[in-house]
């Protein structure tokens, strides 16, 4: 099942340190765009990944075509794309290691989150994290010492 705590979702976000965006946008007026903004002035390492902007730079970070480029460890895969789509950016996070998976609000696939819990990771579906992080009152992250 999907985390539908508030302690558990707060946990996640509390420990997360590096969130890849799979569905990422490079213009301002994109909901995922402003995710990506958010999560990095609340301390967060931001990934961004889109094929179709591959090579490009979004917010300062390289724009990586899929996860397994990214090569450093990957705590939350924040999913953007149409439920459908979701299962071949969870197979990604299973395969690279991620520890969760988080779909977005209106992004809901139960197959594909039942494949994540059965790799152990941790699943959160049809929430988005700016909305999630101050509701709950998740702290910045800290800056690395």
């Amino acid at each position: 099942m999907p985390l539908t705590r508030d302690e558990d979702i707060a946990e996640l976000l509390r420990n997360a340190r590096t969130i890849a965006v799979v569905g990422a946008s490079d213009r301002p007026d994109r909901p995922s765009y402003g995710v990506m903004k958010f999560l990095q002035e609340w301390g967060y390492r931001v990934l961004p990944v889109n094929p179709q902007i591959t090579g490009e730079h979004v917010l300062g970070e390289f724009v990586w075509r899929e996860l397994a480029q990214i090569g450093i460890p990957i705590d939350i895969v924040d999913i953007f794309r149409r439920p459908e789509a979701a299962a071949d950016a969870v197979d990604q996070a299973i395969f690279v290691g991620a520890k969760a998976v988080w779909m977005q609000l209106g992004v809901i696939n139960d197959e594909a989150a039942a494949r994540a819990e059965a790799a152990g990771l941790k699943v959160v579906m049809d929430r988005c994290p700016h909305i999630e992080i101050p509701r709950l009152g998740v702290p910045r992250v800290p800056a690395e010492a």
